[in-house]
């Protein structure tokens, strides 16, 4: 991971730093690029939630070889870990690879390793073109996400990523702030509720089933299940749409108990190693996003480079579910939590 990380950094200089410890102080307002907007509070906040978490120690037990295997929305997964989505590597990331190149790398190298890569939308069309493509390639083994778009946009990107063959769609409804989008004069916007169940139906009409990434609050999660949403990604956009949020770590907890068994709940932000996921499993998500580290994997080392950064994230988990005492994704509970 070093090669590839030394190879992110210089392709993306001046985009992104590729720090030591990714917590957005670095790159603080720098939107366009990978930091958080304004102050960047809201992009450390995630970091620093987390770390306020700590490990239970256990050693006393049975579970040397956990298993990280899960099933999730209907995906079998060498763990509960989902590449976040994630697009625009030319005002983003330097450009130092094609979009297509990109999308390519992050969804065949979750393949690859066993998990789902998630892919992005925006402007220019390019962005969301390369993800479907990619997601096409590897026999619809992808999840694409599409922007709240107004009018006829939506339907027609809904449209097209169903010939992906992908049997998941996603809404990042938390991406209706973003300043690259405001800037290129493209509408995007909450969606109520009303308008949120027709996607939905008519999503699950081709018997799929439908993400909505941007959740906060215990209520608008509540809300998501009433809508028939089939899992919700709490998450800040990686604190790049309102400043000054709290943590995603912070919220999880009251969203879980909301929303415990009425829809899965994903959860990004933050999240780093192994020992990341596991506290935001134990915090009760049922799988977790990741979005910046693999962008500097695929970037620093394309297909390669985003499969070993989640073989990496894998051997972590495992580790740290052997020192905590957790034989597999089910036993992981708030007993880990110190």
């Amino acid at each position: 991971m070093k090669e590839i990380k030394d190879k992110a950094r210089e392709m993306m200089k001046g985009f992104c730093r590729v720090c030591k410890v990714c917590d957005g102080r670095a790159c603080a307002g720098e939107v366009p690029g990978m930091g958080g907007l304004g102050t960047g509070a809201s992009f450390k906040a995630n970091l620093e939630a987390l770390e306020g978490y700590r490990l239970n120690m256990r050693l006393l037990h049975d579970a040397a070889e956990p298993d990280t295997s899960v099933s999730l929305l209907g995906y079998d997964l060498s763990m509960p870990v989902l590449a976040a989505p994630i697009g625009g590597v030319s005002f983003n990331m330097g450009g130092g690879v094609s979009e297509e190149d990109y999308a390519s790398a992050v969804v065949t190298g979750c393949a690859k390793a066993g998990v789902i890569g998630c892919t992005g939308d925006g402007v220019p069309p390019v962005i969301h073109e390369s993800g479907f493509s990619a997601i096409a390639e590897n026999g619809g083994r992808g999840i694409p996400f599409i922007k709240p778009w107004e009018g006829a946009e939506l339907d027609e990107k809904l449209e097209k990523a169903r010939a992906t063959g992908c049997t998941v769609f996603g809404m990042d409804v938390d991406a209706a702030g973003l300043i690259t989008l405001r800037q290129m004069g493209r509408p995007v916007a909450p969606k109520p509720a009303a308008e949120l169940k027709k996607i939905i139906d008519k999503v699950h009409s081709w018997d799929a089933k439908f993400i909505l990434k941007g959740v906060m609050t215990p209520d608008e999660a509540e809300l998501a299940a009433e809508v028939g949403a089939d899992a919700i990604v709490v998450s800040n956009h990686g604190g790049r749409v309102l400043d000054h949020t709290p943590g995603t770590a912070e919220v999880l907890p009251e969203v879980v108990e909301h929303a415990h068994g009425k829809i899965v709940i994903l959860v990004d932000g933050g999240i780093r190693t192994g020992a990341d996921v596991l506290k935001m499993l134990a915090l009760g998500a049922n799988g977790v996003l990741i979005g910046r580290p693999v962008s500097v994997a695929a970037v620093g080392g394309l297909t390669e480079g985003v499969t070993k950064y989640f073989e990496t994230l894998r051997a972590q988990l495992s580790g740290a579910m052997v020192l905590t005492g957790c034989k597999d994704i089910a036993s992981i509970d708030t007993n880990v939590l110190f």
